[in-house]
């Protein structure tokens, strides 16, 4: 008792054909698929795009309490050496 056996889950598929037509089932589910193929593309246009302007930030990884000198310091540092 209160469990939901395959005599009851096949009237209710019955009931929503009869109600709604395989017509209508199958254009219900076609319009499903146009917009799971829309979010996906749009979310592959998503990462492309994340992963463009990913490429101009810097990490910079140091120790804490470590001098970090970029290269441009460096170099500076050598030509006002010689």
């Amino acid at each position: 008792m209160g469990g939901v056996g395959i005599w009851q889950i096949v009237i209710v598929a019955v009931v929503i054909v009869l109600l709604f037509g395989r017509g209508k089932i199958s254009d219900l589910m076609g319009d499903v698929a146009k917009g799971i193929k829309s979010f996906k593309s749009g979310m592959a246009e998503d990462d492309s795009a994340s992963t463009g302007t990913s490429s101009d930030a810097q990490v910079i990884d140091h120790e804490p309490g470590e001098a970090v000198v970029s290269e441009s310091a460096k170099s500076d540092n050598k030509a006002n050496a010689s």
